[in-house]
């Protein structure tokens, strides 16, 4: 029924003046209540986004890194690793989980734009009481009713409560399948700096060893030389006192193996038995050269900055809905079936029903439910707003941090190999001096020495620079190629 008809006078042909009274007074409470319908007010979102500007991002055309960006590091036993985890990562699956929920939702939303139709079939045994308003025979009486329709619901949408409830579904969507894809970046990265790790672990570990046999070598000779007269007791029981440490070394450093791949399990989605036999060697994995150009403009193909600005999208739909709740909403029903007592006439013309009916939902009075709902939707879209911003902010430090650390790594990594080349030139005299003659044994692994400390030092360098270059990949979105929307439409006198 139509609200307003609760107003409607009944049609009689002279009322008197107290019902004219009483009529003028229906209409004036309807006029009230009309004039007094919700209505929505000033309220709007306060933050606004950060311009990519005032970051100092601007347009560039570079691609950096590609897609499958661990590839160039060349090395089989990480594509395969890689593989692994893109397919049984329960991090993974589960992000595209929710990112099939989201689209699910999506379409959930999409269905209230479309008309609605639907089937009803029903059969009644009944006894039709003898005191009610039907009267005998039909009163007093058992029959069955049957009921055949076919019924029908369309919302027009005037105001766009659906369109922009889907816009706001459509959204979230969106951020889904970034987040789904920023799982990935992460767990793509996270495999490679575990298998960078273990590998620098492992050449960590050789160096160790082979220290650890030369201590145990110059231990020997002082020994033998104290034995001899020529060294003091002092000096036998320093050099016997650097094994046991070495020792502590080796075996924390086959815990910390152990350890790395115990991670790669995890991150493949398998057990520890999966990764026990693995040795990477760090010599064998190249060491990728910075880009010239780095241009700070690629954070915004980063898929967590991407999922961010979809959510804004979504916030601002939310509040266009909210908004929208507060004017009518119209539809158009219909049905058309067939309606009889007992199954003789159940489908006969006479048994024909149909109807079709417009409704109005006005609301005038929900308490301040609509203005508190709507303030809710401006304090997300404000939220949404500053996560972005916090986002963006953070993606720019990381890149930033990435690219410094990255250089500087660099820098170390050629005064350290210019070191070892005066060190293992060193070595390589004392050795000659030795077969000539001129020196002894003990000399000779002295001078090892500083060459296995630079050795070890290269080995962290080069691990240290490949980790560097996992989150320089990772900082600048792992080759996610996903945009943004292109402009984010501001609710009325809201961010922009």
């Amino acid at each position: 029924m139509n609200p307003l008809q609760l107003f409607r006078p009944p049609a009689r042909p002279a009322p008197g003046p107290q019902r004219t009274a009483w009529r003028l007074a229906a209409w004036a409470v309807a006029a009230a209540s009309l004039g007094g319908c919700a209505w929505p007010g000033a309220s709007a979102p306060r933050a606004r986004l950060v311009q990519p500007a005032q970051l100092g991002l601007g347009p560039s055309a570079t691609v950096f890194p590609a897609e499958q960006w661990w590839k160039r590091f060349g090395d089989p036993r990480l594509d395969h690793l890689e593989r692994l985890a893109l397919q049984g990562n329960p991090g993974l699956q589960q992000a595209q989980a929710r990112e099939r929920q989201a689209r699910a939702a999506t379409g959930l939303a999409r269905s209230a734009l479309l008309p609605q139709v639907n089937a009803a079939l029903s059969s009644t045994r009944e006894r039709f009481s003898q005191n009610d308003i039907y009267p005998p025979p039909l009163g007093g009486s058992v029959y069955t009713e049957n009921q055949l329709a076919l019924q029908g619901r369309y919302d027009f949408d005037f105001f766009g409560r659906n369109r922009a409830r889907l816009q706001a579904a459509i959204g979230q969507a969106r951020a889904a399948q970034a987040q789904t894809q920023a799982a990935r970046v992460l767990i793509t990265s996270d495999v490679a700096a575990a298998y960078f790790r273990l590998a620098g672990l492992v050449a960590q570990g050789r160096v160790i060893e082979r220290s650890l046999r030369q201590r145990q070598a110059i231990a020997r000779l002082v020994g033998e030389r104290a034995r001899a007269g020529l060294d003091n007791t002092l000096q036998q029981r320093e050099a016997q006192a650097q094994i046991p440490q070495l020792q502590l070394k080796v075996e924390a450093n086959r815990e910390a193996q152990q350890q790395a791949r115990d991670a790669l399990a995890a991150l493949i989605g398998r057990g520890p038995q999966a990764t026990a036999a693995l040795h990477p060697r760090l010599r064998q994995v190249p060491l990728p050269q910075l880009p010239r150009q780095l241009p700070a403009s690629l954070i915004g193909r980063r898929p967590d900055v991407v999922a961010a600005r979809w959510q804004v999208q979504s916030a601002l739909a939310s509040v266009r809905e909210a908004r929208a709740s507060f004017y009518p909403d119209i539809n158009l029903s219909a049905f058309v079936g067939f309606q009889a007592l007992g199954f003789s006439q159940f489908l006969a013309a006479g048994s024909r029903a149909w109807g079709v009916g417009p409704a109005l939902d006005l609301p005038i009075f929900e308490g301040g439910a609509l203005r508190a709902q709507l303030r809710a939707s401006d304090a997300a879209a404000d939220a949404a707003i500053d996560q972005y911003n916090a986002t963006l902010v953070g993606a720019v430090r990381e890149v930033a941090d990435a690219v410094a650390q990255r250089r500087s790594v660099q820098l170390q990594m050629r005064q350290q190999r210019r070191a070892l080349l005066l060190a293992s030139q060193a070595h390589a005299l004392a050795r000659g001096r030795y077969r000539a003659g001129l020196g002894n044994e003990l000399m000779v692994l002295q001078a090892q020495e500083p060459v296995l400390q630079l050795q070890q030092l290269g080995a962290e360098l080069k691990t240290q620079a490949l980790l560097d270059d996992v989150a320089l990949t990772r900082a600048l979105g792992g080759g996610y190629a996903g945009a943004p929307p292109a402009a984010v439409a501001a609710a009325p006198g809201g961010a922009r």
